[in-house]
C-alpha cells in the first residue's frame, strides 16, 4: 500500500492539470491499470488512523518543543 500511495501522491504534487486513474496509467505506459488505482482509492481504510499510521514515525522524528508541523 505505501508504495501505491507514494506513487499517487507523487503524480498528483508533480503533475501540471487535471489528474485521474486513467492519466496516471498512460503516464506510466500501462504498467499500472487505471482500474488498479481506483481498487486502490476505493479501499476502506483510507481515513485518518490509516494517514497517522503511515506518517507517525516521521511526525515523531520531526517534531519539536520550538516549533509546529503544519
Amino acid at each position: 500500500m505505501k508504495k501505491d500511495l507514494d506513487l499517487y501522491t507523487d503524480y498528483l504534487i508533480s503533475f501540471l492539470g487535471q489528474t485521474s486513474a486513467t492519466g496516471l496509467s498512460d503516464l506510466l505506459d500501462n504498467d499500472v491499470s487505471h482500474d488498479g488505482v481506483t481498487r486502490f482509492l476505493n479501499q476502506p481504510d483510507h481515513d485518518s488512523k490509516a494517514l497517522w499510521r503511515q506518517v507517525k514515525r516521521d511526525v515523531r522524528r520531526m517534531e519539536s518543543d520550538v516549533g509546529l508541523l503544519i
